[in-house]
């Protein structure tokens, strides 16, 4: 996801690489930090891989470099946006990175069925904690960390599902299992 983010971020015009960082941290880095280690080697990899183009920038100072899209990374970026992993449709944060450049696909319809597969997760019943294949609901569990937990979740999942169905014209009732359809912090939540 982190690929995506400099891909997404630098559709949007080219950037210093310091900006490039500011940028991409202020999207991600509630949730995960991202560290030199990690942005530097992806922007080299982009930069190998022909789809970001490094220039330097003398004027602002000496070192300093602006990295820009290529028509290949534009491909790719919109590519990555079409056909998301299963992944980055379950996980709360890498979902988020795909919304947030949703709107480079120049197509209604592409952006909508990226919608709709999340939509498709967040409807399956889901949970923390089960009792064997059976999702515990909140109500059944007296851990009042892991009931918080079940509700603040669950109150997640329905917000966001209230916001996909506007978004997309779905006029569909709202069933509410009891179960947390997903967990809005969790790398990945269940969907069984």
């Amino acid at each position: 996801m982190l690929e995506l983010a400099i891909l997404g971020f630098l559709a949007e015009g080219p950037l210093p690489g310091h900006e490039l960082r500011r940028r991409v941290s202020q999207l991600t880095g509630y949730t995960r930090p991202v560290s030199d280690g990690s942005l530097y080697p992806a922007i080299n990899r982009l930069t190998k891989a022909g789809l970001i183009e490094r220039r330097s920038a003398p004027a602002a100072g000496a070192a300093r470099y602006v990295l820009s899209l290529t028509a290949a990374g534009r491909a790719d970026m919109l590519q990555r946006l079409r056909k998301p992993a299963d992944h980055e449709i379950t996980d709360f944060t890498r979902f988020y990175i795909v919304l947030a450049f949703l709107s480079q696909l120049p197509d209604v319809t592409e952006q909508h069925a990226v919608l709709r597969r999340r939509l498709e997760f967040l409807e399956e019943p889901a949970s923390f904690f089960y009792d064997n294949e059976r999702p515990l609901r909140a109500e059944e569990i007296a851990d009042p960390y892991r009931r918080g937990m079940l509700l603040t979740a669950r109150a997640t999942s329905r917000a966001e599902r209230t916001w996909l169905r506007e978004t997309l014209g779905d006029e569909a009732p709202v069933f509410d299992t009891g179960c947390v359809d997903s967990d809005p912090h969790a790398p990945a939540a269940p969907a069984t």
